[in-house]
């Protein structure tokens, strides 16, 4: 498979937060995982990205195992992440909160500096074009020289997912991020989440937005208690009586 947990559990002392899950992610797909509030989602996205390590169980990407590494060997495994509260540099511009996402892979030294500044005048226009590019993607282009934090919410939220993909990522995982969004804004979420997508990055997305999931998700785990209750593509889950009384209650239909 591609991104593998397998009988994943973390505790936190006498809770379990996450009990015995297992899943796949498979490649070039929206993954969503949706679930109450509680229900362990923002736990296991922890576990992935390297902000836990699991009590037990583990966690694979290409058939190696990462869990347990340190965030930025993870992120240097291929993952990248958004969370649920903005996190954007408020100081900086629109662009140069993506370029940050970019460092890592500055192949520059520097004796580069000293004995060949054009290298770097190189390797700056092609971080900047490939920032803009990311921008594109993500139809916040013309923002790029403003402040990130003066732009409206829903275009913040953009930038900070730009960001994450200009770490050149194979699989980001996007933590509520219709969180604060009004319909429309949701719905053009909807359509730069397919574009990122078709563009071959995987997406492992947690969110509460049902029309956001129905609408984009190719496949839905839900998870109860710490538990997955059911998995399967979004007409299976929303005809399953077993999500709809624990997600939404018995009267509810997704």
């Amino acid at each position: 498979m591609f991104l593998d947990i397998e009988h994943l559990t973390m505790r936190f002392g006498g809770v379990v937060a996450v009990n015995d899950v297992t899943m796949s992610v498979k490649p070039g797909e929206i993954h969503g995982l949706i679930g109450p509030n509680g229900s362990g989602k923002t736990t296991i996205f922890n576990v992935v990205s390297g902000y836990y390590k699991p009590t037990s169980g583990k966690v694979s990407l290409e058939g190696k195992t990462v869990s347990g590494l340190p965030a930025y060997q993870i992120t240097a495994n291929g993952f990248a992440r958004t969370f649920q509260n903005l996190r954007l540099f408020k100081s900086m511009t629109v662009l140069n909160n993506v370029l940050v996402g970019m460092g890592h892979h500055s192949r520059t030294s520097i004796w580069d500096e000293i004995l060949n500044p054009r290298a770097i005048q190189r390797e700056e226009k092609a971080f900047t074009d490939k920032a803009m590019e990311l921008l594109r993607l993500l139809d916040v282009e013309e923002y790029a020289r403003e402040r990130a934090t003066s732009l409206p919410y829903g275009h913040q939220r953009r930038v900070e997912i730009a960001r994450a993909l200009a770490t050149n990522p194979k699989i980001v995982l996007l933590d509520e991020p219709a969180a604060g969004l009004n319909e429309a804004e949701t719905d053009q979420l909807r359509q730069i989440l397919l574009k990122i997508r078709d563009s071959g990055v995987t997406i492992f997305l947690v969110e509460h937005d049902m029309r956001l999931v129905m609408g984009s998700c190719d496949v839905v785990s839900v998870l109860d208690y710490g538990k997955k209750i059911a998995e399967g593509d979004t007409k299976t889950i929303s005809a399953d009586p077993v999500v709809i009384e624990a997600y939404l209650g018995k009267e509810e239909e997704l």
